[in-house]
């Protein structure tokens, strides 16, 4: 192996060992092996939710690494609270008892994932110095975590260990308001340092209640760098990232002056969830080593305490204003649609009956989007149903306006409206009204654009195109945006301004929930570019992502008919035939809405060889 391919990167390490395992074997080794099986199953299970990956589990014990600190530290206090709680009811002196050491250290890591280093054998020193059934971490944990997590730390001091030249400062994992470090009481106002209630700033007597849409506070980034200098960078990524979050007018965004008020201080994340009255919280750190930097971030849902996302990027510095916006960009995007994804999901879980309106226009936008990857008409049918019910409740819900719209402009798209006139009015004057209520919320704009795409007289193509780049010019981050966009440029005869927007959209929402419609328009932007290799490569992604969509099964067609692999070809489309057989029917008849003759002659031209009816595109 060259040193080519070793990997040097910062890792929180979490070393774990079983004490007592020998005494417990000579005991009764059935139950110890069991016992031993069900500790390992409760370790990959947290270590993997909190992001991490688990690198060794020889014997009794455990080896992970994380890409945050914090990550580490929760898994490990779910694993002893799991632990715990699993040997509830088995005698003291039979319990399977862990001790956990965490650090955070370079580390070198081979191709096959092992790791090496003084950040792993820190780390397993430290698991020495625990208690059984406890957790101990290092000085750089502490300090990356402090406020972050729901604990208090005891110091044990300078330490001495084996094969490390210089000691290494312990801290012992402790309840929440342990006495011996500074914690926040929840919900008190109060900050305890040993027996001593200091009040934190005065709070007005004002409603913190939950507001009905999605709510987040972004903290201040930590400045790990150890440089003044950072300060600058480190608050201008946290102000960016609050001022384009708040071009999503779906999520309520507290001010920068309220969340910069925590700046430097340790606090727990539901504590401010609390004082501030949001369910989302988004925290992160900057470090900067040479010409390079690295951001980390996590999106944490308060009052569950699950990490919605995690992600950490790496960048060379160069232009500092450049690369400010690059990384807000990329941060925006990939946190808005997770906000999304949890918000539906919450909606989904609870009974029909204990809704609000607001929730229900939630399901209701969550059931268009499902009915759109699944090109399910009745579906479909439901969320129009149920935004109804929202504007029956609340009138003015431009979610429940939007939805109603994107209801219609689905059976527009599938050719399964019975009047598409009427259809087409109706989703435009939902459309009109959403954005008469709230001008400057960019989804009205992308829906409107999307239906003056399908105006039943194709007159309107150059309004589309103006309501979508408005939508953009709004909000820049949204990928349902973009796509739409890409669609109608496509539609417009610009499929390479399309590509563009498209693979701006694919690069930075790399793991949207939504993903598959853009690799459908790639698909599509592919096919009318000649790019036919690189339109089957996307359309297939898409089909993976949303198995029963007619117009991805029908893109695959063409792509394969532009390769001239026309039974592949025959296949595709006889799927798309049997999921849509009306959208088919149209595009073979030419019924579609491309604004140049010679894009809708292509696709005609190429479904009609897919389909048998013709012997050359």
């Amino acid at each position: 192996m060259n040193n080519t391919e070793l990997k040097q990167r910062l890792a929180a390490i979490l070393a774990a060992d079983a004490t007592g395992y020998s005494r417990l074997m000579a005991g009764d080794a059935r139950a110890t092996v069991a016992a031993l099986d069900q500790a390992r199953a409760i370790f990959r299970t947290r270590i993997e939710s909190n992001q991490g990956r688990v690198i060794d589990m020889a014997g009794d014990s455990v080896l992970a690494a994380f890409d945050s600190a914090t990550g580490a530290v929760l898994a490990a206090q779910a694993v002893q609270a799991e632990l715990d709680a699993a040997s509830a009811g088995v005698a003291e002196d039979r319990r399977m008892r862990f001790r956990i050491g965490i650090h955070l250290g370079d580390v070198i890591e081979k191709p096959d994932g092992t790791v090496y280093g003084d950040g792993v054998n820190i780390a397993a020193r430290l698991e020495g110095l625990a208690e059984p059934g406890g957790i101990t971490v290092s000085e750089s944990i502490r300090t990356a975590v402090k406020g972050k997590v729901a604990a208090g730390f005891e110091d044990q001091g300078e330490q001495s260990v084996k094969n490390i030249p210089d000691p290494v400062r312990a801290w012992r994992v402790r309840p929440p308001g342990f006495v011996a470090d500074v914690a926040i009481g929840a919900g008190t106002g109060l900050a305890r340092v040993a027996d001593t209630a200091i009040p934190l700033a005065n709070v007005p007597d004002i409603d913190l209640s939950l507001p009905d849409k999605p709510s987040i506070a972004v903290m201040p980034f930590t400045n790990m760098s150890g440089d003044p200098e950072q300060e600058y960078f480190t608050d201008g990524i946290t102000e960016d990232i609050i001022t384009e979050l708040s071009r999503f007018h779906e999520l309520f965004v507290i001010a920068r002056n309220s969340t910069f008020s925590y700046k430097g201080r340790a606090v727990d994340v539901r504590t401010v969830a609390k004082e501030l009255g949001v369910r989302y919280v988004l925290e992160g750190s900057i470090r900067k080593a040479g010409n390079r930097i690295r951001v980390t971030g996590q999106l944490i849902d308060a009052f569950t305490g699950n990490h919605i996302w995690a992600e950490k990027y790496d960048r060379v510095l160069a232009d500092v204003f450049e690369l400010q916006e690059e990384l807000t960009h990329h941060i925006v995007m990939a946190i808005a649609p997770q906000i999304e994804a949890a918000e539906r999901e919450k909606a989904h879980r609870r009974r029909p009956e204990s809704l609000s309106g607001y929730e229900i226009a939630v399901r209701a936008y969550a059931k268009a989007l499902e009915a759109y990857s699944k090109s399910n008409t009745a579906l479909c049918d439901e969320a129009i149903a149920d935004a109804r019910s929202a504007l029956a409740v609340d009138p003015r819900s431009t979610l429940a306006l939007n939805t109603l719209a994107f209801g219609h402009w689905q059976h527009l798209m599938l050719s399964t409206a019975a009047d598409r006139e009427s259809v087409w009015q109706e989703g435009m004057a939902a459309a009109t009204q959403a954005i008469e209520i709230d001008r400057a919320a960019s989804l009205g704009h992308t829906i409107k654009g999307m239906l003056l795409a399908f105006a039943p007289d194709r007159s309107r193509m150059d309004d589309a195109l103006g309501s979508l780049r408005r939508a953009i010019e709004l909000n820049p981050h949204n990928i349902i945006t973009l796509v739409s966009l890409g669609s109608v440029e496509i539609m417009a005869g610009n499929a390479e301004q399309a590509l563009a927007h498209l693979l701006q959209a694919l690069r930075v929402s790399p793991r949207d929930p939504l993903q598959f419609l853009t690799y459908s328009q790639l698909a599509m932007a592919c096919l009318c570019t000649d790019r036919y290799a690189e339109g089957v490569e996307y359309a297939l992604l898409a089909i993976a992502q949303a198995p029963i969509g007619p117009a991805l099964h029908a893109q695959l067609a063409m792509n394969y008919v532009g390769l001239g692999e026309l039974a592949k070809a025959k296949a595709a489309l006889d799927d798309a035939r049997r999921i849509g057989p009306g959208f088919v029917q149209r595009a073979l008849e030419g019924d579609l809405s491309f604004r140049r003759p010679q894009d809708r002659q292509k696709v005609t031209g190429f479904l009609r060889v897919a389909a048998g009816l013709d012997a050359s595109a």
